[in-house]
């Protein structure tokens, strides 16, 4: 089992560390394939978003690579030389899975102590969230949250909810993963955010702790759903490529 978050490490890195050292010491050599994520999770005693994490920080290294229906294979040494080491720094579950401690707890305040100009911004916020716009969208939604937190009150919880929200875009790790999520879908973000809502205006901390925990959950599911289906898209792609290939020499 990691015993890395006892001293403070990123699970994901000592994953990486890990798996690197094993590559390093031909316990997996280029082309074989690495144990399922069933075996992972179980070998490093972490959860599957780590794992995750760890695979595609291990991608961005040039150190393996998903193949459709196989699993995930060790890249030739000289491809991950050249593809250098890089500053990861903190990832997109890591980052969220943080944020579903957190926010549901403030949720949770926010519901005893909300006024109602925070009540009427939220829905504002809540009609900007359905705008065309992706970027308008995403700003309303960050500062949907970050509203939640100032209706507590407490300057400590505000900065920290502002900090996680924002670290995502200094992280190149989130950064990809968030790429590789893209939307997460409009009526399923105003729904979710609705019942964030109706519970605060209830001022109910139990149901505006669960319906917050809840989004974050299906947030995280969608990261896990998509990169996993990203995967299987790149090799789709990559397999018309050589057929199309093989067609060309045939003629």
């Amino acid at each position: 089992m990691m015993q890395t978050g006892e001293q403070g490490g990123k699970l994901y890195r000592g994953i990486v560390e890990a798996i690197r050292a094993d590559i390093a010491s031909g316990i997996y050599v280029p082309g074989s394939r690495l144990p399922a994520e069933r075996d992972l999770t179980e070998r490093f005693g972490v959860s599957r978003p780590t794992i995750r994490e760890a695979m595609i920080a291990l991608e961005m290294l040039g150190l393996v690579e998903a193949r459709k229906g196989s699993g995930v294979f060790v890249l030739d040494s000289s491809v991950a030389a050249a593809a250098g080491e890089a500053e990861l720094d903190i990832g997109a579950f890591e980052i969220i899975e943080a944020r579903r401690l957190l926010e549901g707890e403030v949720a949770a305040v926010a519901a005893t102590e909300i006024d109602e100009a925070h009540l009427a911004e939220l829905r504002v916020l809540m009609a900007q969230m359905d705008d065309d716009d992706a970027a308008a969208a995403e700003a309303a939604d960050r500062r949907f949250h970050i509203c939640i937190a100032e209706a507590t009150g407490n300057a400590v919880i505000i900065a920290a909810v502002t900090d996680f929200w924002d670290m995502r875009f200094r992280s190149p790790l989130a950064r990809e993963v968030l790429r590789k999520a893209g939307s997460l879908g409009t009526q399923s973000r105003l729904d979710e955010h609705g019942r964030i809502l109706r519970a605060l205006e209830a001022r109910s901390p139990v149901e505006a702790r669960a319906a917050m925990r809840d989004h974050l959950n299906r947030v995280i599911t969608h990261l896990l759903d998509v990169t996993e289906t990203e995967a299987v898209e790149r090799a789709r792609a990559e397999t018309a490529q050589r057929r199309r290939a093989l067609a060309r020499r045939a003629v």
